[in-house]
């Protein structure tokens, strides 16, 4: 489906969607003026083409216990397809770490952390990050505050 190309009612379908995933198509089908039976085949559609990845609950990590965020720069020793490969094979295991990226610049990789507090923060480097040989450095910055996160897609 990646040939595909979208129109208006998709885009206002998936837009309705990461408003609110738990909207029934019946609703969706009302902002989208269409009946629910077509526009139940473009959400089935959208997601066999793989424009629908899955549907999430949003969570406040705050109220769970794992309100610090931090964004962790990774440089790994060298560049290497297998030291990357097994360095994203490792961080995939690790549930503190909610989003990696691989990266252009002075780093290999941004890591996204969540964490109860500073405290357990450094625990984490010492003894999680600190495990892994590849690392050559980190950089940690700490969110002070969050100002936006959409956890959407721009359409």
């Amino acid at each position: 489906m990646t040939d595909t190309v979208l129109d208006a009612v998709d885009l206002q379908i998936l837009r309705a969607l990461q408003e609110n995933a738990r909207l029934t198509t019946k609703e969706i089908a009302a902002r989208v003026n269409l009946s629910t039976t077509p526009v139940f085949e473009r959400m089935k559609r959208l997601e066999r083409g793989g424009f629908i990845l899955g549907y999430v609950a949003v969570l406040d990590a705050g109220k769970l216990g794992r309100g610090f965020t931090v964004f962790c720069s990774v440089k790994l020793k060298q560049m290497h397809r297998s030291v990357a490969r097994d360095f994203i094979s490792v961080i995939k295991d690790i549930p503190q770490v909610v989003e990696c990226y691989n990266i252009s610049g002075e780093y290999d990789y941004m890591l996204k952390i969540q964490a109860p507090d500073m405290k357990y923060y450094n625990e984490f480097i010492i003894n999680v990050l600190g495990t892994i040989d590849s690392i050559g450095s980190i950089l940690s910055s700490f969110v002070m505050d969050e100002i936006k996160n959409t956890h959407g897609i721009f359409l």
